[in-house]
């Protein structure tokens, strides 16, 4: 690093300057490269790397929406199961009280 303000720029400091982008279209595509490799490590992070990442991502989804189709069905099941039980009792209910049962007299 230089010592001070007035001296020549050392040549470590020259080489970062030479890498520096030097307008937006550089600094944009500098950003871009860094994207991609970011996103590409967090696909080897995750196991994705081998080119199915758009395959299994879709199975998952599509396993979650199974996932999602199975519980709404077993919560309708489960009250409409309830709701018809509740009627049975209400109409044994009336038939008791009504004598239509034969019960005793």
């Amino acid at each position: 690093m230089s010592s001070s303000l007035n001296s020549a720029p050392e040549p470590e400091d020259q080489a970062v300057a030479s890498t520096f982008p030097k307008s937006q279209a550089e600094l944009d595509a500098l950003l871009e490269q860094a994207a991609e490799r970011g996103a590409l490590r967090l696909l080897v992070h995750l196991g994705l790397e081998n080119g199915h990442a758009a395959r299994d991502i879709r199975e998952l989804r599509d396993l979650l929406d199974a996932w999602r189709d199975a519980r709404k069905t077993a919560w309708q099941t489960t009250i409409r199961v309830l709701t018809t039980g509740l009627l049975a009792l209400l109409i044994v209910g009336a038939a008791i009280k009504l004598e239509l049962m034969g019960g005793s007299q």
